[in-house]
């Protein structure tokens, strides 16, 4: 304990000295003497400053002022936002920026296409009731990368995906089966995606038949009746793929797989789901419905 170590010395060292030395405030120690409870995790400007860069970096880069709040109070310090703000504008310590980024499905085809039964509701009252899909493209010195995503609207979790050389149907395929396995919903989940040639494929019907999954897909050509994946695509490119050159694709593998698996299924921070992140959302919901039914 560092103020009884400092009341030991308080004949040999100034009180000013000591504390400074302990990074400790001299009324938390005071506050101490009188039997109160010191805030010892409150940091100074410096400290506070500190902690910023450090998430700034173990994060890549990954949030602005809001998340980077929420996530120092989770570490349990207490954050005002106008001085976390301040502290990052003084420092030029931002978020990364956004950039566009071209459609990858080719839905300019004979295949026959499904209606819209999501129609944008975007918040299903339970996990495995609706999951979006989707693809996308990363470059590496190799040559390009897609990767295809499943995700579960109600915790924005991604359940399942595929990374691949080639943008055929078997790339949807795969993140589909790793969805299932991981989640094995219930028959009558939504699936929505949209128009692309891998999802009308007969391949890949088949594989909804075989899940009973009822299949939706957006209107032609407009992106926001499918927002939460293209989100996710966005948070992806601006937060760990733009910026970064990937000399392999086995070296853009594993950084896709950190950033999916580590960061943003188990500590990213969403402003949609109360800046928990999805797999937290999830498990808060279920010891929930758990606690009504022992009341029930």
């Amino acid at each position: 304990m560092r103020y009884a170590w400092i009341d030991t010395q308080r004949k040999a060292y100034p009180l000013p000295v000591m504390c400074e030395t302990l990074t400790v405030s001299i009324s938390g120690y005071r506050a101490w003497k009188r039997g109160g409870s010191p805030n010892r995790k409150r940091l100074t400007d410096t400290q506070m400053l500190a902690l910023i860069r450090a998430i700034h970096i173990q994060l890549k880069g990954a949030y602005g002022s809001p998340r980077m709040v929420k996530e120092i109070r989770g570490r349990g310090f207490p954050a005002g936002k106008e001085r976390v703000e301040r502290l990052m504008r003084e420092n030029s310590i931002r978020a990364r920026h956004k950039r566009r980024y071209k459609a990858t499905t080719d839905s300019k085809h004979s295949l026959p296409v499904a209606p819209n039964l999501l129609d944008r509701n975007f918040t299903p009252a339970a996990p495995n009731q609706a999951w979006s899909a989707d693809l996308t493209y990363i470059w590496t010195d190799e040559g390009w990368l897609y990767l295809a995503v499943v995700l579960d609207l109600f915790n924005r979790e991604i359940v399942g995906w595929s990374i691949k050389p080639r943008m055929t149907a078997d790339i949807v395929i795969d993140a589909l089966t790793m969805a299932w396995f991981r989640r094995k919903p219930a028959s009558g989940l939504i699936h929505h995606s949209d128009r692309g040639s891998q999802y009308a494929s007969h391949a890949f019907q088949s594989k909804l038949g075989e899940y009973a999954m009822v299949c939706s897909m957006s209107r032609k050509g407009n992106c926001w009746d499918n927002a939460p994946t293209e989100s996710f695509f966005g948070s992806l490119k601006n937060e760990r793929v733009h910026g970064t050159r990937y000399a392999t694709r086995a070296e853009a593998v594993a950084d896709l797989f950190d950033y999916i698996e580590v960061f943003y299924n188990r500590s990213r921070r969403h402003s949609t789901l109360g800046y928990h992140s999805p797999v937290q959302f999830l498990q808060d919901w279920i010891t929930t419905q758990h606690e009504q039914k022992m009341a029930a």
